[in-house]
Order: structure tokens, then C-alpha cells, then sequence
């Protein structure tokens, strides 16, 4: 009796473990997931960074002679990023950069944004990074404008297209 005991409870523990559970369906508004460089795969060539970066930063296309230039400078050098932080930087010492200043940046953050996506990374702002920037921004007051423009000009997502 008490071995037949045993055995019904195993087979009830077996069959009541077995037992599907019921589906848990969430009502979840769906959200669009793209990658923030999504279709962003071919490497930019040093000409071409050289080239879309003046363009963003002066609103005008370089001369050939100045690019053939600043090519054979960053071919040069064997680390690319200390190249594209040379270049960059000499580029921002010029006059004639054309770039909002730090008052109209912290008086409209968003339109800020919005142009600075729009402008480097072709692109719109998501909602995560539009959050993100007005707590930097807003926690981080010695930021400026050229801080700015810096970080995207030497950021990953700005090396593809």
C-alpha cells in the first residue's frame, strides 16, 4: 500500500510538472529598434573624411590642392585617430567654421541636437539620446559648442556611411 502510494504521488508530481502553463500576453505598444548606425557599414576613405568633415564644419567644399595636402599628412602618420584628431583640431583653429554659439545651444538644446545629428550622422536624434544629451548638457555646463562638434566629428558612428 505504502509503495502504491509512492508511486501515485510520483506520477501526480510527473504530470502536474508537466502541465502547460497558461501565455502571458502584455499589451506593449510596438517600438521601432534600429540600430542608431543602421545601413552605416563602408568605412569612410581618409579623403572622404577629410572632405565631409570641412564641408560640416565649414559649410563649403574643400580645394583639391588642400585635400591632396592633408591626405599625404594623415598617410604620414600611422595612427589614424591622432591624424583625425590633428586634422580636426587645425580645422576648428581656423576661422571661418561655422557653428552655433554656446548661449543659442543652451537656450534650444533640442533644436541643437536636432541640427548637430542632422548635420554629422545624417540622421534624426532617437529619444534615448535626445535624454541623454539634455542631462549631459544640462549637468555639465563647461561643455561647449566645440566640445560638442568634436565628439561627433571623432566619433565611430562619423568614420561610416
Amino acid at each position: 500500500m505504502k509503495k502504491l502510494t509512492n508511486l501515485l504521488l510520483c506520477f501526480s508530481l510527473v504530470f502536474s510538472a508537466c502541465k502547460k502553463e497558461e501565455e502571458i500576453i502584455y499589451d506593449v505598444n510596438p517600438v521601432n529598434t534600429n540600430s542608431y548606425n543602421s545601413g552605416k557599414d563602408k568605412l569612410k576613405s581618409i579623403s572622404q573624411y577629410i572632405s565631409i568633415l570641412y564641408a560640416n564644419l565649414f559649410q563649403k567644399a574643400l580645394s583639391a590642392n588642400e585635400l591632396v595636402e592633408i591626405s599625404n599628412c594623415i598617410m604620414s602618420i600611422g595612427d589614424k585617430e591622432v591624424a583625425n584628431e590633428i586634422i580636426l583640431s587645425n580645422f576648428m583653429n581656423k576661422t571661418g567654421v561655422i557653428m552655433p554659439s554656446d548661449s543659442v545651444m543652451r537656450a534650444d538644446i533640442d533644436a541643437f541636437l536636432e541640427e548637430t545629428y542632422s548635420r554629422f550622422f545624417i540622421r534624426n536624434i532617437s529619444e534615448a539620446e535626445r535624454e541623454f544629451f539634455k542631462n549631459f548638457l544640462a549637468t555639465n555646463p563647461d561643455v561647449s559648442v566645440e566640445m560638442v562638434y568634436t565628439a561627433f566629428s571623432l566619433s565611430n558612428e562619423y568614420q561610416f556611411y
